[in-house]
């Protein structure tokens, strides 16, 4: 399938993580089967202002590709006036993100709440449309809270404003991550735009994903806190939807061996001091399920070192043979 003209082969996509989708990670989810891949949020603001940090996080390498930064800001003219800076590294694709639930952002007028402000939302895509040389995508939640589900209301006002595609996330900001996701309103949100919908939300392997495109007929599937810890879900879900296999989780053996590799790769891109102190939260996820989490848990967290971790990892598989 197409968003405008950027063609995506395969049904499964990375999600948008703050402070967990960086480049490492987008491109050990791409080698396992991501058929396409969205940056980290970048302030649009932090764009205008010559932050380094958000021009940092609009990088994209030629192993994660397609791939879209996402932007976020609540002003069409600062949205739209980043565009250019964002461009510098050649994204397929632009999304705007109006669904994040965390108070920073919110709260200030960004991401989810502008579900609160369609009128606004739609001025800030049309913004962005106009100043874009790439398709522009937007992704949104069923609404702010319950008594305000509008996802149906902001799909057609993004797709008017020129939107080539939308993610809907099944939750309301109040709901944040919790209950499970709401995928009527993902389908009705398909029902009533013609451009592609992008489901996400509880999706973590082959049979979750063959749900979410049953149950709403939507276009692509959207993966996030499904893939923390477990990058080769991608390649699960893959299998499942093109063959009905269904694979069975990596060893452990092979799970510390990703996990060594990874936090490698983040100290190569991010300085050894950096890629040990994100390692603490990623080790967290790799050992999720194994016998004696709650130990290694504490001990990753006060990792200090590769070495360091390198050794957890080799107990951690003799301890789980």
């Amino acid at each position: 399938m197409k968003i405008g003209n950027v063609e995506i082969n395969g049904k499964a996509v990375l999600a948008p993580m703050a402070g967990v989708a960086d480049r490492a990670f987008r491109e050990l989810c791409v080698s396992y089967g991501a058929s396409y891949v969205v940056s980290e949020m970048v302030s649009a603001k932090g764009i205008e202002m010559g932050d380094r940090k958000s021009k940092t996080l609009s990088f994209l390498s030629e192993k994660e590709r397609p791939a879209a930064v996402q932007i976020f800001g609540s002003d069409p003219i600062t949205m739209a006036e980043c565009v250019h800076t964002v461009m510098e590294f050649s994204p397929e694709i632009i999304d705007i993100n109006m669904g994040c639930p965390a108070p920073k952002i919110a709260g200030n007028g960004g991401g989810a709440s502008l579900m609160r402000n369609p009128q606004l939302a739609e001025s800030i895509i049309r913004a962005v449309v106009k100043e874009s040389p790439v398709p522009v995508t937007v992704k949104i939640r069923s609404g702010w809270d319950e008594t305000s589900v509008n996802a149906v209301e902001m799909a057609k006002r993004a797709e008017n404003a020129g939107a080539s595609a939308i993610t809907v996330h099944g939750r309301t900001r109040k709901q944040m991550y919790a209950p499970p996701v709401n995928v009527n309103i993902i389908a009705e949100v398909k029902k009533n735009v013609s451009v592609p919908v992008i489901g996400n939300g509880d999706i973590t392997d082959g049979q979750s994903a063959a749900l979410m495109l049953e149950n709403t007929n939507c276009d692509l599937i959207m993966i996030g806190r499904g893939a923390l810890g477990a990058p080769w879900v991608f390649s699960h879900i893959n299998a499942y939807l093109e063959h009905g296999r269904i694979i069975p989780e990596p060893p452990v053996s092979e799970r510390m061996r990703v996990m060594i590799k990874h936090v490698e790769t983040i100290c190569e891109y991010k300085g050894e001091s950096v890629g040990i102190r994100e390692a603490r939260k990623h080790g967290a996820w790799y050992t999720k399920g194994l016998r004696g989490a709650a130990k290694y848990r504490k001990e990753l967290g006060m990792v200090s070192s590769l070495d360091e971790l390198k050794k957890i990892a080799f107990r951690i598989c003799v301890e789980n043979q």
